[in-house]
């Protein structure tokens, strides 16, 4: 019974919370592999793009909720998100457009395109703030849990109960469907093979007849549905605020970088080996180890390698050792 106790509790604040949050940063690392495989530049607007999504989805949801329109046990968010996607695809093409495209054009270095997606992030989460506010937004309605702490107990007997909120349901669901219809869209549809194809090889690829033009679209479409959905699926497991998406920069090109900036699959296994890192390193272990230990060695201290508030800093930590290290991450992505 003890050893069943500790597993559920740590369950309820490793396990679960670290495959909920892996599916976000995952989904988030795509967007960032996908540009820089693509693109061939690291966009740091890509947290202040997840913002963006995230609040038009937001707006749109308090614009259905107004109507009386819901999923009932579902959050309405899930109805408002295509509308998110759209909004946020315009934003991303209309900034290609102005932008992007001159420096593309002129056959800018990289490092030309990373100081304007810099300038972009600034625009982006200054106009974020401007249309819904710096501070906290509510918009999750709908049941809250799936699993039910006291009606986990109750059922089982057991001391420790087990939680299992909507929203992790929710996005782990959403991240292996996204994840699976990306890959069958780069393997097998012509247009996923033809950016495939650009990626490999620019300028055999535009030997080849493929239209560049529709590929950089195709690509900041794909983008926006990424960097849409792990938005609002963070926003619903954690709340929204617009500067904690320009705090998840770090661990989003962590997770890319550890898998391999420019491997969709380095992207996914990145997501999730910081995920459970942050997670293990800032829990707090005592109530585990009073599970399994016996009563003599019951650890008196909370038995936390760090607080939370150095989440962040176990990201950056991993990105310094994987940079020094193996620059092409774990799967062999392109070297930074």
């Amino acid at each position: 019974m003890d050893l069943l106790n500790a597993f559920i509790a740590l369950s309820n604040f490793v396990l679960i919370p670290g495959i909920a949050y892996g599916s976000q940063l995952a989904l988030g690392a795509l967007g960032v592999t996908l540009i820089y495989g693509i693109l061939r530049f690291s966009n740091f607007a890509h947290g202040d793009t997840m913002a963006f999504g995230a609040m038009a989805t937001i707006m749109v949801t308090w614009l259905l909720q107004s109507w009386g329109i819901s999923l009932g046990p579902l959050p309405t968010a899930l109805l408002a998100l295509p509308f998110g996607i759209a909004f946020t695809a315009l934003l991303l093409l209309g900034t290609d457009r102005v932008i992007y495209r001159f420096y593309r054009t002129q056959k800018s270095p990289p490092v030309i395109f990373l100081i304007v997606s810099l300038g972009v992030m600034f625009i982006m989460n200054g106009l974020v703030r401007f249309i819904i506010g710096p501070g906290d937004q509510r918009f999750a309605d709908g049941e809250r849990f799936i699993i039910r702490a006291r009606e986990f107990k109750a059922w089982t007997g057991l001391s420790e109960g087990l939680a299992f909120k909507t929203s992790q349901g929710i996005t782990v669901i959403t991240a292996v469907i996204v994840v699976a219809w990306l890959f069958w869209f780069l393997n097998k549809t012509r247009t996923g093979k033809s950016m495939r194809a650009f990626s490999d090889n620019e300028d055999l690829a535009l030997l080849s007849g493929i239209n560049p033009e529709r590929v950089v679209t195709i690509t900041w479409i794909l983008v926006a549905a990424l960097a849409t959905i792990a938005g609002v699926l963070y926003g619903l497991d954690k709340g929204f605020k617009p500067f904690t998406y320009f705090q998840l920069l770090l661990p989003i090109f962590a997770a890319a970088i550890v898998g391999g900036l420019g491997n969709p699959l380095g992207a996914i296994t990145g997501g999730f080996v910081i995920a459970f890192s942050e997670v293990t390193i800032t829990y707090a272990f005592k109530k585990v180890l009073t599970y399994i230990l016996p009563d003599s060695l019951d650890p008196t201290g909370l038995v936390q390698l760090l607080s939370t508030d150095y989440k962040f800093a176990v990201s950056f930590v991993i990105l310094i050792i994987v940079l020094l290290f193996k620059p092409t991450g774990l799967f062999k992505g392109k070297a930074l």
